[in-house]
């Protein structure tokens, strides 16, 4: 059965901005924000714990099954890192956030992740690694992807206007 409200996937490398996008665009159009990685914390979906990082190490078959019945009727804005675990049916639009990594390098220390952290995930960033694994999934589906950047207010707010265009369009 067709949705009525599309799903969103707001991915993107850690610190590009995916939750504030997601609580703004949440706020103007009433869509539900499933913030995944706070998903994980509280309900455990993972079963590894990568002490170096400080992190978990989520098991992508638990935060699949704790998503699919979620995102069901539509009208949800998905946060998170990762997309090579989603099932493409899930989503009508996926935004891919980038940043410019001086900009991402200082989000991140601001958050006092260890250094070898910040590097990987400037790394991450400069080497596209979110938008190659969106391109993975969906690249022969019909979902469209948005390359949006997301260093300052100016550009949130264009980033916004473009997502809230496409739901004004959806055809559920």
């Amino acid at each position: 059965m067709p949705r009525e409200r599309p799903n969103v996937l707001v991915t993107g490398t850690p610190g590009v901005g995916k939750t504030s996008f997601c609580e703004a665009l949440a706020e103007a159009t009433g869509f539900t924000h499933l913030e995944v990685s706070k998903m994980v914390r509280e309900k455990r979906l993972y079963r590894e714990w990568d002490d170096e990082m400080d992190c978990s190490i989520f098991d992508e078959e638990m935060v699949g099954d704790a998503l699919e019945p979620l995102l069901e009727p539509g009208g949800n804005l998905v946060d998170f890192h990762s997309s090579s675990f989603v099932d493409e049916s899930w989503f009508d639009l996926v935004v891919v956030l980038r940043a410019d990594t001086a900009t991402l390098y200082d989000r991140l220390e601001r958050r006092h992740y260890p250094e070898t952290k910040v590097k990987q995930n400037v790394e991450a960033e400069i080497f596209q690694t979110c938008l190659e694994e969106v391109h993975e999934v969906f690249s022969e589906t019909d979902v469209k992807i948005l390359e949006l950047q997301h260093d300052s207010q100016e550009h949130m707010e264009a980033a916004l206007d473009q997502v809230q265009q496409f739901i004004k369009c959806f055809p559920g």
